[in-house]
């Protein structure tokens, strides 16, 4: 077997990195009862420090086929707050995406739930690009993908990304800053993600589309790939994801998320995600008039916004950042460039 690296996804779960050791997990889970004590199964080729304070996930290359690699949360949750500080790969990356997300794909392969945060590789000194995405109920054909480019250079440092999931409202943050908020309505019905979810990390080759819809490949010259996860949040209920049965302590833990600041979109955080969305935010299905001649639902059309799109949901002008010195396969179906003080 001839097999080569690609950098893979570094989770840091505290105190000094040592000498790492591969294991090859790519044929079997493997329970690793570390980072806080939170339960994560692992896939794919890992390599494990001596100290078990970190890991080391990689796209493998077997037999000239890309394989990712990641870990999964061992308990499925019905809502909660999902977080990770994330540092993402530098210097060439198209093609190579980071996906931080909560999915069902596993159990409920044909009616799956999923709630993402994907970072679509980039090149050189161009702007990072992300995407967030909601799936409700198995309805993959009717995505509501958001698109945005980030504010600083995330491979720089850490930043934090966050989901927040309710029965009411889905909010997904970068730092302090909340980017995007679904309501649940009756009008959305079963696409409102409402079974439990398990969090999935993973780092795969997504080169027929992440960078530039496919035109930028992954260039494995440029490995090893790392992105690096510290300070995980897992705050939620755990229950059993046929009964959907959740243990009797899920009353507290659902009062607890819903009196958590961050739970609260507060006027100035209102300001802030308004700021962000009109300089960052470069497509949004809501305004994507080809793909969706009538609006979802849950899409509030504001005319100001409007205007700034075409039919294709993507900018005619204006809100693109100025530049500054700044498993596969998926298991289901320095400085900022910017103050953050600016929105």
């Amino acid at each position: 077997m001839v097999m080569s690296f690609t950098r893979g996804l570094v989770i840091q779960v505290g105190g000094p990195t040592k000498s790492y050791d591969l294991i090859n997990y790519a044929t079997r889970n493997v329970y690793i009862p570390t980072w806080h004590e939170l339960m994560l199964w692992i896939y794919g080729f890992c390599l494990k420090s001596e100290d078990a304070f970190s890991v080391a996930f990689l796209i493998s290359v077997v037999h000239r086929v890309a394989e990712g690699s990641g870990f999964i949360s061992s308990d499925l949750y019905q809502y909660g707050f999902f977080s990770a500080k994330i540092k993402l790969p530098s210097d060439y990356t198209a093609g190579v995406v980071v996906a931080f997300y909560m999915s069902n794909g596993d159990v409920f392969e044909k009616t799956h739930d999923e709630l993402d945060f994907e970072f679509l590789g980039n090149i050189r000194g161009k702007a990072w690009r992300f995407q967030t995405n909601v799936y409700g109920n198995g309805s993959v054909s009717r995505g509501r993908e958001e698109r945005y480019h980030l504010w600083f250079d995330p491979t720089r440092e850490y930043h934090r990304y966050s989901i927040l999931w309710t029965n009411k409202n889905i909010i997904f943050y970068v730092d302090d800053v909340p980017i995007r908020e679904v309501m649940k309505s009756d009008e959305m019905g079963g696409d409102y993600p409402s079974k439990p979810m398990s969090l999935y990390a993973t780092i795969w080759d997504a080169s027929n589309w992440a960078t530039s819809g496919g035109k930028y490949k992954v260039n494995y010259k440029y490995a090893p790939f790392v992105s690096e996860f510290s300070d995980l949040v897992l705050q939620g209920c755990a229950v059993d994801p046929i009964q959907q049965v959740p243990a009797a302590s899920c009353a507290e833990k659902d009062a607890e998320l819903r009196s958590a600041d961050y739970a609260v979109v507060t006027p100035e955080r209102r300001t802030a995600m308004r700021k962000f969305r009109q300089k960052y935010t470069y497509y949004s299905y809501c305004y994507d008039t080809l793909r969706y001649p009538v609006p979802p639902p849950e899409c509030v059309i504001i005319p100001a916004e409007k205007r700034r799109f075409k039919d294709t949901g993507r900018l005619k002008f204006g809100g693109h950042p100025h530049r500054r010195p700044k498993r596969h396969t998926r298991i289901p179906a320095g400085s900022s460039s910017e103050d953050q003080s600016d929105i």
